[in-house]
């Protein structure tokens, strides 16, 4: 299809999609916008802008605003608590199989699993969460109530990065080179993380592997097709631009030319070199790890120092049914090099301040191992009792909340709800955790449920929010 086709079946649509204030990525491939990062530079030619007819900023929370920027790592399928930040090296074979020793920390009194040597080092820097709770077993539904703090019902909620986004993005006058909300590499997948905010929320997933030469990010690098033949189909598009030259003028199209410049201002300006990771010194990539998770932990670092709000490492391989111990020998080392790297470097950049790590899954894994075939040592589902860690942004380092029993079977003191952790992240932010949830049906909602809705809480996280 030429620009001028496109032009013209885009009028059509683009008349259909201001009326809904839905876009959706296909659609933006259609009307030749250079993929996703055309729409996400320019959100608002298209999309009805409801949200700021509503009430523009919430109330102050009750604490100061500390942080800017969030990553949060999610660990996809879950992770085992026993085997990362709430070892039991008593609880004997049956439990942690040969993962039977701790180690101690740079904080006296606290001790975590021997494959964390790096992150032991860094103790100091983050708190740890071992009674968080939520009971549910199932990998969409743990999801869905780990990010936003809800339980399913008639409502699909936003995830906890798309209300972020919302606060922080461009209809709060956002003008960074990347999407507000970006999630490196692929989509979570387990529901839609911009809910009832619609496609205007979702986060931009990367695709491609920070670790290749070639860091092929969705929308500004197309794979196989070099800079220079990428630009010389720019040039044959306007050379077959023959209705857009026949009329001049019109609104329609200098949106459509607004959008492909910003697509391709993405494509080769300052925001293409966030992603380039050749500008970082060898020393410091080595040190994050050559891989995957190592390598899109330090894009997450460029990242929040350029001022996203919120950046998503969905780092998968932790739903380990089965040879849990084998795939933990090569995962533990990966996660302990990335994470203790994304921290140190943080800190040492004076961006730590500013950012909150935020590390869980949407559940753990049972302490007791099943050693009968076919799961070999595998770990199921768990989410009766388990861990989250966070860092910076204003929360304390160096302390740990709760406890699990000697097992790690259940929570033994202090429960923590994901509502109380995302209520956490939400007032470091700014965001009122109680304020009301701006959103384009028009219905009285609060940023996360309050106690007259029965949403399980164990109260304010008081004892790390600085």
């Amino acid at each position: 299809m030429n620009r001028a086709e496109t032009r013209r079946n885009g009028r059509e649509s683009v008349a259909g999609k201001e009326e809904t204030g839905a876009f959706t990525r296909r659609e933006a491939l259609r009307l030749g916008l250079a993929g996703a990062a055309g729409l996400a530079l320019q959100p608002g030619i298209f999309l009805q802008r409801r949200l700021m007819a509503q009430d523009g900023e919430t109330k102050a929370p009750s604490v100061q605003k500390r942080a800017r920027s969030v990553i949060q790592i999610w660990m996809w399928g879950g992770p085992s608590h026993l085997d990362t930040f709430d070892p039991k090296p008593k609880a004997g074979y049956a439990y942690t199989g040969p993962f039977d020793k701790d180690i101690a920390t740079s904080v006296d009194g606290i001790r975590i699993g021997a494959k964390l040597p790096l992150l032991a080092m860094q103790a100091d820097k983050y708190s740890i969460i071992r009674s968080m709770t939520h009971g549910i077993s199932a990998h969409e539904t743990a999801s869905y109530i780990t990010q936003t703090g809800r339980l399913p019902g008639r409502l699909v909620f936003p995830s906890a990065g798309a209300v972020v986004a919302m606060f922080k993005g461009y209809d709060r006058g956002y003008k960074g080179l990347a999407p507000p909300y970006v999630v490196l590499t692929s989509p979570q997948g387990r529901f839609s993380e911009s809910g009832f905010l619609g496609p205007k929320y979702k986060p931009f997933a990367t695709g491609g592997d920070p670790n290749r030469p070639r860091f092929e990010v969705e929308g500004i690098i197309a794979p196989g097709i070099s800079d220079d033949r990428q630009l010389s189909r720019r040039d044959l598009l306007h050379a077959l631009d023959s209705l857009g030259k026949a009329i001049p003028g019109s609104p329609v199209f200098a949106d459509l030319d607004r959008c492909e410049g910003g697509a391709y201002k993405m494509m080769f300006g300052e925001a293409r070199k966030l992603f380039d990771l050749s500008q970082e010194k060898d020393e410091l990539r080595d040190r994050y790890g050559r891989n995957t998770f190592g390598q899109s932990c330090l894009v997450a670092r460029r990242l929040v120092e350029a001022g996203v709000p919120y950046v998503t490492i969905n780092y998968k391989g932790w739903d380990t049914h089965k040879n849990h111990f084998d795939v933990m020998n090569r995962r533990l080392p990966e996660l302990d090099a990335g994470m203790a790297a994304l921290l140190s470097d943080l800190s040492d950049r004076g961006l730590l301040d500013g950012t909150i790590v935020w590390w869980s899954g949407e559940f753990g894994r049972t302490p007791k191992i099943d050693w009968e075939p076919p799961w070999n040592g595998g770990r199921g589902h768990f989410g009766a009792c388990f861990s989250a860690v966070v860092a910076g942004g204003g929360f304390k380092g160096g302390r740990v909340v709760g406890c699990s029993d000697e097992r790690g079977e259940n929570v033994a003191e202090r429960p923590v709800y994901p509502r109380d952790l995302i209520g956490g992240i939400y007032e470091l932010l700014g965001i009122d955790p109680g304020g009301p949830l701006q959103n384009p049906l028009g219905l009285d909602l609060k940023v996360l449920p309050g106690d007259e809705e029965g949403a399980s809480t164990g109260g304010r996280l008081a004892e790390i929010i600085a």
